[in-house]
């Protein structure tokens, strides 16, 4: 570790003092007051949960002499979104029972379960233990959950990037005892439960000399750390958004290594210069036998370099930007003990959602059924937990969640493909060929009412939001055109949007940067097009900038392409000037 001591962040301090992430988490699970306190929290994060407060009933709570109606918020880690039926059926039967009833599919391929009072979180962190599940490391400032392509497929291919997925997720994880004492001892007995996605003490290169910790240390990164593992031909979980991308390099049939791509990382503050959002380049070339020490090396090399006096710029990206990629690289190498390969030409080409039929190689068939923005609920017009409990109970085959908030579901017969199509449509549910292509590839973030950083609404409004641009894009005749929309409630961009055809980031209240030029391949940063854009003319703006799109593109150029060639400044030229459907 750095000899330097220089001035550590409060977060850095209260993680120095947690004795490995247990802080007085247990005394305050005991007492009965509602909510934890400030230093608590951070360290809670760790263990897979963020308190919120329910921010629609602030009003109505403090006219009436009351406080914050408050709740945590728990995440699951799911490596790659595998998880058996009877998994998932337990936990809507988990968010029925200890949370709000509503169950949240996220972009990184798990699942969130929000309105946990303080009093059960320490039973439903308990329940998902039991089920072979872990809730450990899916947040924090450590190695979070990896995204993995989740197309099952017969061969090598698919086989070997979700072993590596696995291998991964147990190397990159903390082992801290503190998640088991916490969570998963009985008080009485002071038996033990195993924790779900189970830990060994793998560590490669340069460790932290710390025998709890060797690979973390005791004050574990500077900042999140996120990873995915994909395919040229399939960039499905956005490689480049990633701080470690591995891009599988497949010759006849077989994974012969991954370019390891490095500093993706999305989040941005606006009135701070100093952060951006970044895509992350590529470093060099892995064999399977290298990648993970690689992969450790890569975060070790950020755990003693990465800024712990200030998080706006703590992610991996700022260290490469300070640094650039070659001097970045050959630090790793240093830590790795042997200089690596170049990476080989290969890059993303291609995106698959994965939705709709596709087979599986084996005479298999995978449905993927879009989920708008990835919420799971039923009310009177469409009951989507029922509809997937049916489709659980009566396949009970393996469930994988795509990072565009979906399931697939895998291991359907042939003859049982209409068996499928009639569960959902008897929950009144769209299916995926009945979903439009606009609404089909949009995403959104959670923002209001629960999330303490939404300055706008986003999974709320988009639904309304892609309702308004249907007709027009039928009348334009870009009904099948693919293009990414992705909306957040502010910069910090949980739903990826700055590398999207068209993204709208909560700016103010009420109003959204527009920013495009990204592109659905995920590869281009997109830029500000309009900053400051009123609720209510968002649909007119986007609608305008389809219309310049339909007259003014160049052959079969997409959207993203085409706002990128013309610039901000001229598309906003263009758009006053095409005529609206």
């Amino acid at each position: 570790m750095s000899t330097d001591t220089p001035k550590l962040s409060p977060v850095e301090k209260i993680k120095t003092a947690s004795h490995y992430l247990k802080g007085t988490i247990g005394e305050e699970v005991a007492d009965p007051v509602d909510h934890f306190n400030k230093d608590n929290l951070q360290l809670l994060k760790f263990h897979g949960s963020y308190q919120q407060d329910d921010r629609d009933s602030r009003g109505a709570a403090k006219k009436e002499g009351g406080g914050k109606s408050y709740s945590m918020m728990l995440r699951l880690r799911i490596p790659g979104g595998r998880i058996t039926s009877d998994q998932f059926l337990s936990m809507l039967d988990a968010c029925e029972e200890l949370g709000n009833s509503t169950m949240k599919i996220t972009t990184r391929q798990t699942i969130q379960l929000h309105g946990i009072l303080k009093d059960n979180l320490q039973p439903t962190i308990k329940r998902i233990n039991d089920l072979a599940l872990s809730t450990l490391a899916a947040c924090g400032d450590v190695n979070r959950n990896i995204m993995c392509c989740p197309a099952k497929r017969t061969g090598n291919v698919h086989s070997q990037i979700e072993a590596l997925t696995d291998e991964l997720t147990t190397a990159m994880a903390p082992q801290t005892s503190a998640y088991h004492e916490l969570w998963l001892t009985d008080p009485e007995t002071g038996e033990k439960t195993l924790e779900g996605g189970g830990t060994a003490p793998v560590v490669h290169g340069r460790v932290s000399g710390d025998e709890v910790e060797p690979l973390y240390g005791s004050t574990y990164l500077p900042r999140k750390f996120k990873m995915g593992i994909g395919f040229p031909d399939d960039n499905c979980v956005d490689l480049y958004t990633q701080d470690i991308g591995l891009l599988a390099i497949v010759r006849d049939d077989n994974v012969i290594g991954y370019n390891v791509l490095v500093g993706g990382g999305m989040g941005t503050t606006p009135s701070a210069a100093k952060t951006f959002p970044a895509l992350a380049k590529r470093m060099a070339f892995a064999t399977p036998e290298q990648v993970v020490g690689v992969c450790q090396c890569v975060l070790q090399v950020q755990r003693d370099n990465g800024n712990r006096a200030d998080r706006k710029v703590a992610r991996l990206k700022y260290l490469i930007a300070d640094w650039g990629v070659e001097k970045f690289r050959s630090e790793v190498e240093k830590y790795y003990g042997e200089k690596l390969a170049d990476c080989t030409p290969d890059d993303v080409h291609e995106v698959d959602d994965h939705m709709g039929w596709q087979p599986q190689g084996d005479g298999k068939w995978s449905y993927g059924l879009n989920i708008e923005n990835g919420r799971l609920y039923d009310n009177d017009d469409q009951q989507l937990k029922a509809g997937l409990r049916a489709v659980c109970r009566e396949f009970k085959t393996e469930i994988r969640m795509t990072g565009h908030q979906s399931v697939i579901f895998t291991d359907i017969e042939e003859a049982d493909k209409a068996k499928l199509i009639s569960l959902i449509k008897q929950s009144h549910m769209p299916t995926t060929e009945e979903t439009s292509t606009v609404r089909r590839w949009s995403m959104s973030c959670v923002a209001l009412p629960t999330c303490g950083l939404a300055i706008t609404e986003s999974e709320r409004r988009l639904p309304s939001i892609i309702d308004g641009l249907e007709a027009p894009l039928a009348k334009l005749g870009l009904a099948k055109e693919r293009f990414t929309i992705r909306m957040t409630g502010c910069p910090n961009g949980c739903a990826r949007p700055y590398n999207a055809d068209i993204a709208l980031v909560g700016k103010a209240k009420d109003k959204y940067t527009v920013f495009t030029g990204g592109g659905w391949l995920g590869n281009r940063l997109a830029v500000v097009y309009k900053d400051l854009v009123p609720d209510d003319i968002v649909i007119d703006e986007l609608i305008a900038i389809f219309a310049a799109f339909k007259v003014n593109r160049e052959g079969t150029e997409s959207l993203g392409d085409f706002c990128s060639r013309v610039g901000p400044e001229d598309l906003a030229v263009l758009a006053a000037a095409a005529p609206k459907p």
